[in-house]
């Protein structure tokens, strides 16, 4: 069993972490206190005051460089820490950390590139004789929360833009995957990033509190629960810019003519990847009724097929949930949806290590929580609907706005959903899980707030300055 302590201080006060598959213990983490919180803030704080000590942009960039490729010499084990510490399958596991390795060089080359630009001067005769432009400074400390779900590349998006920026930063990484966040920052690290640049906390949410709500915090990265990211929100302090990425409960809508051959393996891979522990997985499903028998016998074909187990073992596909109580909430609400007249077509029980049986559901009643709040889960639920608009407003009938599908042969129609669908990215025959790293990410309404997706992030880490000069 490994002891992973603090490389900023000690308190001698550690946690086990147990794997969800199979719950031995596989760890000791040694958790931070409000007293580390505090020192780590005031080192970081004299560290970026002290200009001389911020490194120029291509030295971060070659930093984030050698640390891609020592992630990607070290990816299988990489990959099989995510396995057991998440319960993310092997196979998943690898893509994700093939993600991170790719993400730490788009933050290096965004890094360099990022830059301000000329304002015209020549509009009015006050203006004249003088030359205006933008450069971009980073904002000052970072507090970061991560999440569970994609342990190793969600840090990567959150760490590797702020060392891109010049930002000194501090992450709090889920309580159940801090092995994968411990192991990125150690790869910074052994790349040349001085210490204090980058600190890795775990922390009780008392303790994370007291981070994200300091005064010395200048902008709020969070990934993670509405509740608890809104909740944070109204604490932070005045002037502090944040991010927050939620759930959702992503819509697909199939329309008349769709490509089901082609379409309903990606369907399946977008609600089941993961155990559905993904914040844009497949779980509400619109579907013409000209086409909807013909889909839930194809989709449940693929989820009678998929294996389910072991997540370190290369043929699972899908693992377990994070927690018991997941594994217990996701039955429940199975059951109410049952209860309440959907019908069940596959899966729909517990099994042994924390896993549920890849489900899905059929004309599950509108005001279940299947169709209604997050699943976070491996269940899907397809429903019949008459017409396009009526698919679209069942799509938007939910306080979530993230992502979601369209799927027709008509161009004119997927365009005409697209664009009334109420979600901030519309996938045209794809599922609603699509993802690359550079790509604007983020949620509308309870689903978050600002756009994640690495150069969007550095951005959001940069503030513009306004210079103006007189010129002849």
């Amino acid at each position: 069993m490994t002891k992973v302590a603090l490389r900023a201080g000690s308190t001698e006060e550690f946690r086990e972490l147990r794997s969800p598959y199979g719950g031995e213990v596989i760890a000791e983490v040694e958790q931070a206190d409000a007293a580390l919180v505090d020192r780590v803030l005031a080192r970081q704080t004299a560290l970026f005051a002290d200009r001389a000590q911020r490194l120029p942009h291509h030295e971060r960039a070659a930093i984030l460089r050698r640390a891609a490729r020592l992630a990607e010499s070290r990816l299988e084990d990489l990959a099989l820490q995510v396995a057991r510490e998440g319960g993310k399958p092997l196979t998943d596991a690898r893509a994700e950390v093939a993600r991170g390795v790719n993400g730490l060089e788009l933050a290096a080359e965004e890094g360099i590139r990022i830059a301000g630009h000329e304002v015209p001067m020549r509009g009015t005769a006050a203006a004249a004789g003088r030359l205006a432009f933008t450069t971009r400074e980073p904002r000052g400390l970072v507090a970061a929360v991560s999440a569970f779900n994609h342990p190793f590349n969600l840090v990567v998006h959150q760490v590797a833009p702020a060392v891109a920026a010049g930002c000194p930063v501090t992450i709090k990484p889920a309580s159940a995957t801090p092995l994968s966040c411990h192991a990125l920052v150690d790869l910074l690290l052994e790349a040349g990033l001085p210490e204090d640049w980058a600190v890795v906390l775990p922390m009780p949410g008392r303790v994370a509190e007291s981070l994200v709500t300091d005064p010395r915090i200048a902008f709020f990265s969070f990934i993670g629960s509405g509740e608890v990211g809104w909740g944070l929100r109204r604490k932070v302090a005045d002037g502090v810019r944040c991010a927050m990425e939620h759930g959702g409960a992503a819509p697909l809508i199939v329309d008349e003519g769709a490509d089901l051959e082609a379409l309903v393996p990606k369907i399946v891979k977008g609600g089941y990847y993961h155990a559905g522990q993904v914040c844009v997985s497949v779980q509400r499903v619109f579907a013409l009724r000209s086409v909807a028998d013909e889909l839930v016998e194809r989709v449940r074909a693929e989820v009678a097929g998929l294996v389910t187990g072991d997540p370190t073992e290369a043929a699972t596909q899908v693992g377990p949930l994070i927690e018991q109580g997941e594994a217990d909430r996701v039955h429940e609400w199975v059951q109410e949806a049952v209860a309440a007249g959907a019908r069940l077509v596959e899966g729909g029980q517990p099994m042994d290590n924390q896993c549920y049986a890849p489900t899905l559901l059929v004309d599950a009643p509108a005001d279940t929580k299947v169709r209604t709040m997050e699943v976070f889960g491996p269940v899907m639920n397809i429903s019949s609907v008459d017409t396009l608009d009526a698919a679209i407003a069942a799509a938007n009938d939910v306080p979530f706005s993230f992502q979601a599908s369209i799927c027709t042969a008509d161009v004119n129609r997927a365009m005409y959903a697209a664009t009334r669908i109420d979600a901030n990215a519309v996938m045209i025959n794809d599922h609603t899980a699509f993802r690359v790293d550079w790509m604007p990410f983020g949620g509308r309404k309870v689903s978050g707030l600002g756009l994640g997706g690495i150069p969007h992030t550095l951005e959001e880490m940069t503030a513009e300055k306004l210079i103006v000069l007189p010129a002849p």
